[in-house]
């Protein structure tokens, strides 16, 4: 798809034909962030973005031997490094804050996933900067640091963030801002064009603030309800927000609303020591989300506390021995 003219509500496809609609749904999804580096389009970079790009990588990796560095430490880093080297790859993880997932588990969760990996025989390495990646006829060698140090690789995935597809949205002069903004049923600027996955900035009437999501529950969830939207129904799309992760031997759930908890009070449930432990930010005394680490069957009870949108007391809420929906 190439041009959409939305004041005549027609579609002008690549091979130029055209398709007139009524109502239209935008799900045009996110493309990972390209390294503007020396060398960044040297064979062996990878991003991992699609069903091919997973294959791709697990064929290289499987049998394991290899020497992977992986720039940026986000989710799709953490996840890939833990299963290279489960397969016997030597992984290395290049990231350039204090810290992996702080800015969205803060310091110490973060800190646990850290310790986590280098248990496991990771070597990540924080507070770097990448300069450019080396190669030689053709192929890359190693990835340089700033300062010059080569760090040597066979591959190199690159997971330093997604940018939302929203060139259609542009030309069609829809509100764009961060994603292509909707309001709660998922609408655009226009009446009769919707958004939804990757690429909406969604109003969250219970978060009461804009919120794009680029994680697989909400692109599950949201196309049905922008259906039942474009169809005439009422809907107001409140899923919580929801992801997981398993590392090694650390499995996760998480719901809630990221943005909110900046400022948070972080209250433990269980035994961080042993990693199995529920955690929870509050802000303003209510829980805004929560994640279940090693704990299992809590996720329904953590998202109602957070649809709750009720003060709690934070001594109930720590004591394992109540039950969370009695908090």
């Amino acid at each position: 798809m190439v041009g959409l003219d939305p004041r005549e509500h027609r579609l002008t496809l690549d091979g130029g034909e055209t398709l007139a609609w009524d109502r239209l749904l935008l799900a045009t999804g996110s493309s990972p962030r390209r390294l503007a580096i020396a060398g960044a389009d040297l064979a062996g970079v990878h991003y991992l973005r699609t069903l091919d790009d997973s294959e791709t990588l697990r064929e290289l990796l499987a049998g394991g031997g290899k020497r992977l560095v992986l720039i940026g430490s986000g989710w799709i880093g953490m996840e890939v490094a833990a299963i290279a080297r489960t397969l016997g790859n030597d992984v290395v993880i290049l990231e350039r804050d204090p810290i992996p997932l702080a800015n969205v588990l803060g310091d110490e969760l973060g800190q646990m996933f850290a310790d986590l990996h280098r248990e496991h025989g990771v070597t990540l390495r924080t507070s770097v900067v990448v300069d450019s990646i080396a190669g030689a006829d053709g192929r890359l060698t190693g990835v340089v640091l700033q300062g010059g140090e080569v760090v040597p690789a066979d591959l190199v995935l690159v997971g330093v963030g997604a940018v939302p597809n929203v060139g259609l949205a542009e030309d069609a002069r829809l509100q764009v801002e961060n994603g292509i903004v909707v309001n709660e049923s998922l609408q655009t600027s226009h009446p009769d064009i919707y958004a939804a996955g990757d690429v909406a900035n969604a109003y969250h009437p219970i978060a009461r603030m804009r919120l794009r999501s680029e994680h697989w529950a909400n692109a599950l969830h949201g196309g049905p309800a922008a259906a039942r939207a474009m169809l005439g129904q009422s809907v107001s799309f409140d899923a919580i927000p929801y992801f997981y992760t398993d590392q090694f031997d650390l499995g996760m759930e998480y719901s809630g609303f990221g943005p909110l908890t900046r400022g948070a009070n972080l209250v433990f449930r269980g035994d961080r020591g042993s990693r199995a432990f529920i955690a929870f930010w509050l802000a303003g005394g209510t829980v805004v989300a929560g994640m279940n680490v090693n704990v299992w069957d809590v996720n329904e009870a953590v998202q109602a506390l957070i649809r709750r949108g009720a003060p709690v007391d934070p001594g109930r809420l720590a004591d394992g021995s109540i039950p969370l929906e009695a908090v």
